[in-house]
């Protein structure tokens, strides 16, 4: 897979901390929340899931057909991967601490794929930051290194 890095920013913008634009949560295996279900309490308790370990997808449609999230953690490792456009456009948490080496995490993604510690985050809170910068603006944040899939 050829990836292009895109790093992290010093800054990040300010946001609306009240905003929510997913619109589709759908926990792997498990409930799905959509539309109005997707409140604020809603985004607290995922965020906490976050830090103790969980497996969800984050959508900014409708029945999370598309542009989403897949957040995967477990206390230790946060890995995050976007995709747009049908599969088209895909991005990924990135770890430079990590380069080159190949070598898997303990996590899963969708439950069954090994994912590669370069592509994981050993700093949950930067993580977590970044989730829910995608969940109040529907943009990848920039306070994480990301590789874009080429």
């Amino acid at each position: 897979m050829n990836l292009q890095i895109i790093p992290k920013q010093n800054v990040v913008p300010a946001f609306d901390s009240k905003a929510i634009k997913i619109q589709h949560i759908e926990y792997y295996p498990g409930d799905i929340i959509e539309g109005n279900e997707i409140t604020e309490q809603v985004i607290s308790e995922l965020l906490k899931q976050i830090v103790s370990g969980t497996s969800v997808y984050l959508s900014l449609v409708p029945h999370g057909e598309d542009n989403w999230l897949e957040v995967v953690s477990d206390g230790t490792w946060l890995a995050l991967g976007y995709s747009s456009n049908f599969g088209q456009d895909n991005y990924y948490s990135y770890n430079p601490d990590f380069e080159g080496i190949e070598e898997m995490t303990p996590l899963l993604s969708e439950g069954q794929s090994p994912i590669e510690k370069y592509f994981a985050l050993t700093d949950i809170q930067a993580g977590l930051k970044a989730v829910e910068y995608f969940i109040r603006t529907g943009e990848l944040s920039p306070n994480i290194d990301w590789a874009k899939q080429i």
